[in-house]
């Protein structure tokens, strides 16, 4: 059986459904927030790729804090991901956390992953089978972590960027949010903007759960910033952010970065 090679960081759930049997292939549910649950489903075959605990520092003081690379390696091993593997990640809301899944992948050196565009609700919709949610028992990978750390950019990376404007500053947040006219779902953390940046957010890359035309979305950076400029991805967390990277991945652009703690961190720590 031929071996899988992404071109392209998305994938559809027809051509997931017609090559889930490739050897190769690994899929992982990305889905955030969730915990094991033999009454949920999945798509068959996939392993629970857990964000929140094993996948983040939890000794951080921020959520879904960037791992190290050994916490990273340890725990794609666990889940028998090898080196030469290609790996597809989905999520429940459609493309949410599976592209911070994405990213992470990208952050330690491994490009052979992709996004299923729709995620699980798309496949769903398009009727594919699933099955009981079941967690990962048996061998272990082989998979190698490198980090590349111009991928991500943390507090005083982002401190001077805006000061010197160094860098397109790109908030994924809701327009509400963005200007003040929303709270921050983080109870207790204020609202505000890191200064001078602008707004783009996730969900106008989306339409029923799919990413819009590919054109639309390149349309929709080219107003930001054009494909050669160093651009910095924010949210509220570091999980949407990742959203925003993959329709600049996309579209063409490759001097991008994102904001590990984003605006839970930067509204925590600068006061106005």
């Amino acid at each position: 059986m031929a071996q899988i090679k992404f071109l392209k960081p998305v994938v559809s759930v027809s051509w997931l459904n017609e090559n889930l049997e490739n050897e190769n292939l690994i899929v992982l549910d990305g889905t955030i927030n969730k915990s094991f649950d033999s009454s949920l489903y999945q798509i068959p075959k996939a392993r629970f790729f857990d964000i929140k605990n094993k996948f983040s520092n939890i000794s951080a003081p921020f959520p879904s804090t960037f791992p190290s690379e050994a916490q990273f390696q340890k725990e794609a091993r666990a889940l028998a991901i090898n080196t030469d593997n290609a790996i597809v990640v989905y999520d429940d809301k459609g493309i949410y956390s599976s592209a911070r899944v994405w990213w992470l992948f990208k952050a330690f050196g491994f490009e052979n992953v992709a996004v299923l565009d729709g995620g699980f609700p798309e496949w769903i919709r398009a009727g594919y089978t699933t099955e009981p949610m079941k967690l990962y028992e048996g061998k272990t990978g082989n998979f190698e972590a490198t980090y590349k750390p111009e991928l991500m950019k943390f507090f005083e990376d982002v401190k001077m960027a805006s000061k010197t404007k160094s860098h397109t500053i790109i908030d994924a947040r809701s327009a509400g949010r963005f200007k003040s006219l929303e709270p921050e779902p983080r109870e207790g953390l204020r609202m505000g903007t890191i200064p001078n940046s602008i707004n783009l957010p996730f969900e106008d890359l989306l339409t029923e759960n799919l990413l819009i035309e590919e054109e639309a979305i390149d349309a929709k950076f080219e107003k930001l910033a054009n494909k050669e400029a160093p651009i910095i991805l924010s949210c509220g967390s570091g999980i949407t952010a990742c959203v925003l990277a993959l329709g600049a991945t996309m579209t063409g652009y490759t001097n991008i970065s994102v904001y590990d703690g984003s605006w839970t961190e930067w509204g925590s720590l600068v006061d106005e």
